[in-house]
Parts: C-alpha cells; structure tokens; sequence
C-alpha cells in the first residue's frame, strides 16, 4: 500500500487539475438552464479564481487570501445570490460529474474533494440569502480541508 500525500492539493496534482476541474465544471454550468442565471455576471477570471480557492482550500499555496481578498472576500461574493437548494443540488451534480472526469481515479480523494464542495455549496447557499453589503463579521481564515475533511 503506497502512502498518500499528506496534503488533498498534492493528491490532485496541483493547480493544472484544479484548473481543468474548474474549466470543465463551468463549461457545464453557464449552459444549464437552472445554474446559468445564478452566473450571470461570470467572467473567465472566475475560473482562475475558483482553481486559486480550491488550491488553497486543500493546502496548496496561500494566494487566494493573498492575492483576492481570502474567505471574506469569497463569501462576499455570494450575498444577495439567493441560491436554492434545488440549485445546490445540481451544482454538486456537476462538480461530481467533473471531479469524475478531472481528478485521478482515487475513490477516498474524491469523496473528500465532494465532502469539502458539500460543505462548501451548503455556506454559499446559506450566506446568499443575505442582501449584497451585509456585514459578515469576521468569518475567519480561510478554511483548509484535509483527508479528515475541515481542520
């Protein structure tokens, strides 16, 4: 039995996955009838900005918070979104769809990587239902999930 990284960043093999797993993700989402309302104001920066996240959600580099602002900023951008559960749901259709195409063929990967956009998908949907300019607090550092899911 070959030992695992110890980082889910180092298991998916750095940002190149991360990005291919944004691309393809989004290609799907802007076309689906449910989801592409919801990205009505996306730009092809946010796919950079998705894989940047992601990055440093797994233990990859700290340029998320760096570089766009880190959790506050990320949550930020969800006020006012007003997303659905059923909209939820079909996100994670999509994303499992792409992590299956994207990431390698590790079964307990994938399942931490779906944990973490489960838990994820759950905050955005949570914090959407606040208008645009609500005051969040400090919602503290930027989270990092690992093999044991939220550290």
């Amino acid at each position: 039995m070959s030992e695992r990284p110890d980082s889910l960043y180092e298991a998916v093999g750095g940002m190149d996955p991360l990005r291919r797993l944004s691309n393809t993700f989004y290609d799907n989402v802007l076309v689906d009838p449910l989801l592409a309302p919801v990205f009505a104001d996306f730009t092809p920066t946010h796919i950079e900005h998705v894989a940047v996240w992601l990055a440093e959600i797994f233990d990859g580099p700290a340029d998320f918070t760096g570089q766009h602002g880190g959790h506050q900023a990320l949550l930020r951008v969800h006020l006012g979104l007003s997303i659905t559960e059923q909209q939820r749901l079909r996100w994670m259709e999509l994303m499992t769809d792409a992590v299956e195409q994207e990431l390698p063929d590790d079964a307990l990967l994938r399942r931490r990587v779906l944990e973490y956009f489960h838990w994820g998908t759950g905050v955005a949907r949570d914090v959407s239902a606040s208008p645009v300019g609500e005051d969040l607090g400090d919602p503290g550092p930027t989270p990092r999930w690992g093999w044991d899911g939220l550290r």
